[in-house]
């Protein structure tokens, strides 16, 4: 400690000091490191049950939203290129109505074939028809004959003969016209697959092909071509855990809010309750996933009104009058 002068003691006032200095660097640090501990209100609010049911027994459940005709999977019967798309996301239809076209000129062409081998056929027929009854009057004729010396037996033959092939040529000619009249109805039913219809009337909900793309009935697509449902009115699917099931009071309205807008509740009106009670699906989709929780699923109508809060697939909580019991379970 030569640096130091020699009436001053490095450690008994120099390390005081040092160490004094660290200690308030560390309270220092310390106190600018603590967590920010003001309270603020919370950006979304918990679902709660309000109104009627805010202090009476109730059950929670979480669901969807869906069409009340649940949603349809549209496809195709025949693979080909997509000529026409007649339908975008959002546009209502009737049933009946075309979604989409796929190509139809082989068809087309295969029923103009039919179309004139029908023709021929008629065209055969009649003179068939014509060659039959030559044949038949001339046969009769050498029949009402008396004299068997005007007539010789081998003229009568070919006359008999020669009605007899008029009469298969004829009754060929029909049959070559019943399977050109069958090969045209073929084609025309081959149209009519090409064209994709709506199978009910409802809304497109979404649209996953475009024109120029090549459909298959393979199912080569991970998405369905088009997906539709009757969305007037909404329905929504509600999972009640099954422990919970025989608490909920059946036909009762629900109160149902969307995921993240708790307070907007509208009453849903009951519908019905599937059934089967059913393994609780995750969002997930996935086939590995295993769940240990059955639920009851019970449908619900929305009111025509919440049709600007609401959307098909989204996420919902409701809140269900309970028979008995005043504690509530989240279904989520």
């Amino acid at each position: 400690m030569a640096l130091l002068p020699e009436n001053l003691s490095f450690s008994r006032k120099v390390l005081p000091i040092i160490a004094v200095v660290g200690l308030i660097i560390a309270i220092y640090f310390i106190v600018a490191g603590l967590p920010d501990r003001e309270l603020s209100e919370p950006d979304q609010q918990p679902p709660s049950a309000t109104g009627e049911l805010a202090d009476a027994a109730r059950v929670a459940g979480a669901g969807v939203v869906e069409p009340s005709s649940e949603i349809i999977d549209i496809g195709t019967a025949l693979s080909g290129l997509i000529t026409e798309l007649r339908v975008m996301p959002g546009d209502f239809v009737e049933k009946g109505e075309s979604l989409f076209v796929v190509d139809q000129r082989a068809a087309q062409s295969r029923l103009r074939e039919a179309n004139a081998a029908i023709a021929e056929a008629r065209a055969s027929i009649r003179e068939a028809q014509t060659a039959r009854d030559t044949a038949g009057r001339q046969l009769d004729l050498y029949r009402q004959i008396d004299d068997p010396a005007a007539v010789s037996r081998a003229e009568v033959i070919r006359a008999e003969g020669d009605a007899s092939g008029a009469a298969s040529r004829f009754d060929l000619a029909r049959a070559r016209l019943a399977v050109a009249q069958a090969q045209a109805a073929s084609a025309r039913t081959e149209l009519g697959r090409l064209t994709v219809r709506a199978p009910i009337s409802g809304e497109i909900l979404a649209v996953n092909i475009r024109p120029g793309e090549f459909v298959s009935t393979m199912g080569g697509s991970s998405e369905p071509f088009i997906r539709m449902g009757e969305t007037r009115p909404l329905h929504i699917r509600i999972d009640i855990d099954e422990d919970e099931a025989s608490r909920v009071k059946q036909g009762a309205e629900a109160y149902v809010s969307p995921r993240g807008a708790a307070d907007r509740k509208v009453r849903a009106r009951f519908v019905r309750a599937e059934p089967l009670v059913v393994p609780k699906r995750s969002l997930t989709n996935s086939a590995a996933e295993r769940v240990d929780v059955r639920v009851l699923q019970l449908i619900y109508e929305l009111p025509p009104e919440a049709r600007d809060i609401f959307r098909v697939g989204q996420q919902v909580d409701a809140f269900i009058p309970a028979r008995n019991g005043s504690s509530e379970r989240a279904g989520a």
